[in-house]
């Protein structure tokens, strides 16, 4: 049974018909990286914020219903400038992430003086928490045991936890086969929301580089489905936007209550800046977003519809 505080963040998070369309913009240290190469120089602080603050506003009024930025450049000036959305819901990131060493050795460090405590006094309405796992991995049990914290920390704060778990291969001198990381995502998702996170944040549970074929995409959103017993939303990972929305409609279909979609909507404007990044932002940015949220609202499931509502008072 959800506590009445954590089921009105979910509800501030999704749609009025409870669908999550949430804009991520909480990436840090690779979108700088990617942001200095287009400008040829070192990007200060305030230059980072300001390319967030351009796309949250760009995106943001297209149909989002929430939005995950970080502490550093999104919430702290977000809050201290006025810029950030008043009517939307805020969900934050709680880790670190170092992308210069392999998956396998990317254990849980949350950003310091960060918590879900201080999470739920910034105001915000979910806690975001990105772990590499595996279940053969040599971290798997502690990697495990933080999940355990979390949900813990989150539940004294009254603040719902969205859990990514992103797949990986314990052996860095191979890659998965296309049916392990399938294997993997879907024990992943059993796992996780039995041990009592709010939303999983689940990636694409197919290398579709390597099967194409949309009967292996449905089947294996099938047993995804089946195997989740919490709300599920899609992320982007990354992949092009033709595919992530090809993805979202079969997603929403087999089950899925949304998207939270980071580098589909907007990659393209780390590599513009000035005229050329508004453009994009204004045009296909804009109508990115908002096929998303059409896609969501037509054939998404209500998250409500495996969230326990609180007992009435």
């Amino acid at each position: 049974m959800t506590s009445p505080g954590k089921y009105r963040r979910l509800s501030r998070a999704a749609t009025a018909s409870g669908h999550f369309v949430i804009l991520a913009i909480d990436h840090r240290l690779n979108v700088m990286e990617g942001l200095e190469r287009t400008q040829g120089q070192p990007l200060t602080g305030d230059q980072f914020t300001a390319f967030k603050r351009e796309v949250i506003e760009a995106l943001m009024p297209a149909g989002a219903s929430a939005l995950l930025t970080d502490p550093q450049f999104g919430i702290a000036p977000g809050f201290a400038q006025g810029w950030l959305p008043a009517q939307a819901g805020l969900l934050a990131p709680l880790e670190e992430t170092d992308y210069t060493i392999h998956p396998s050795q990317r254990t849980f460090r949350a950003i310091p003086g960060w918590s879900p405590a201080a999470i739920e006094r910034s105001g915000a309405d979910g806690v975001k928490l990105l772990l590499y796992y595996h279940p053969e991995a040599r971290d798997a049990a502690s990697q495990r045991e933080a999940v355990e914290r979390t949900i813990e920390a989150c539940a004294a704060a009254d603040i719902p936890l969205y859990l990514e778990p992103i797949t990986f291969s314990p052996d860095p001198a191979r890659t998965l086969s296309p049916a392990e990381l399938t294997d993997v995502v879907v024990a992943s998702a059993s796992l996780f929301s039995a041990m009592g996170i709010d939303v999983l944040k689940t990636e694409f549970p197919v290398d579709v580089r390597e099967q194409p074929d949309e009967a292996v995409w449905r089947a294996a959103l099938r047993r995804l489905d089946d195997a989740c017993t919490v709300p599920w939303a899609l992320l982007s990972a990354g992949a092009p936007y033709a595919t992530f929305v090809r993805q979202t409609a079969l997603a929403c279909e087999a089950g899925s209550s949304g998207v939270i979609a980071g580098r589909a909507l907007w990659a393209e404007e780390v590599a513009l800046s000035g005229a050329e990044r508004s453009a994009f932002l204004q045009t296909n940015g804009r109508q990115r977003m908002a096929e998303l949220a059409a896609i969501c609202q037509a054939s998404g499931r209500d998250f409500r519809a495996r969230t326990t509502p609180p007992p009435p008072f």
